[in-house]
């Protein structure tokens, strides 16, 4: 079945509803008492493991219980995917994909570049997505029809910036030493070394930034479905593109990516990701 600009409309409002039910339940708990738990504790992985503390907060599994609740009563025929209570229907022709906190070592820490990332699947294809950061009133969603920042009763349609070389781009990524392999890093270093500017620590903030046109790439690996397919819709919305490091569309089970608002950095920088792709 096609989806429809009034079917995607309507879901497009209803997103921001998401956003808005998750944020009632993050926001009491962020710089407070957010309940932490340890997900690695126990599983003897190497300290130097990006899963060995493995953080999970109550208002991780709060969030996304409120999502669910709410897409359960208004859609109750579509899936989800979600990092802490599973999957619901996968293979259903609408499937929510969501990470109730993307960055919660940031939320943890009082940092305030954790975001919500909630996605939408159309039979199998990432169609609709938003990066709320509800703390900083910032609600980036998009979808084939555009991408526009909601904050503070305005909003604003976003494009990606021009970069016409590496050396000219700003890039990210979350933590090169924890999330990458030791290939993976030496391939990272290549690509830092060439740029003008590299940020760490943004986690999916640093794609919303993409697509404003503040920043140019971000690089990411072992990711899942739920911490890249709500960036996908956003950052193509807003004319940038999302691959793997083959420079191949990113698949439904996350892994290596590459966000870049231009493709001729991307080009340059896929030339040293190729040799670590997986």
């Amino acid at each position: 079945m096609t989806l429809s600009a009034e079917r995607l409309a309507a879901l497009d409002a209803f997103i921001i509803d998401l956003n808005r039910a998750s944020a009632e339940v993050i926001l009491p708990l962020f710089r407070a008492d957010h309940g932490l738990e340890d997900k690695g504790a126990g599983k003897n992985l190497p300290r130097d493991s990006h899963a060995a503390f493995d953080p999970v907060t109550e208002a991780d599994r709060g969030a996304e219980a409120a999502i669910r609740t709410l897409i359960s009563e208004h859609f109750p025929e579509h899936g989800v995917i979600g990092e802490e209570y599973g999957d619901d229907r996968p293979d259903a022709e609408f499937v929510w994909v969501l990470d109730p906190i993307d960055g919660t070592r940031a939320f943890i820490s009082g940092l305030p570049l954790w975001t919500t990332l909630i996605g939408l699947r159309h039979q199998g294809r990432p169609v609709l997505g938003s990066i709320g950061q509800p703390y900083m009133d910032e609600v980036f969603i998009g979808h084939a029809g555009g991408s526009r920042l909601l904050s503070r009763g305005h909003s604003r349609p976003l494009k990606v910036r021009d970069c016409a070389t590496l050396t000219d781009a700003v890039i990210a990524t979350t933590d090169a030493d924890a999330c990458f392999d030791g290939a993976e890093r030496g391939a990272w270093l290549q690509v830092r070394a060439a740029a003008k500017l590299a940020r760490l620590g943004c986690d999916a903030y640093a794609y919303a930034m993409v697509a404003m046109g503040t920043m140019d790439m971000v690089i990411e690996a072992g990711l899942k479905s739920w911490d890249i397919e709500a960036a996908i819709p956003l950052i193509q919305g807003a004319g940038g593109m999302v691959t793997d490091w083959r420079g191949q569309p990113v698949g439904q089970n996350g892994g290596q990516i590459v966000i870049s608002g231009d493709r001729r950095p991307l080009e340059e920088a896929l030339v040293s990701l190729r040799r670590s792709a997986k």
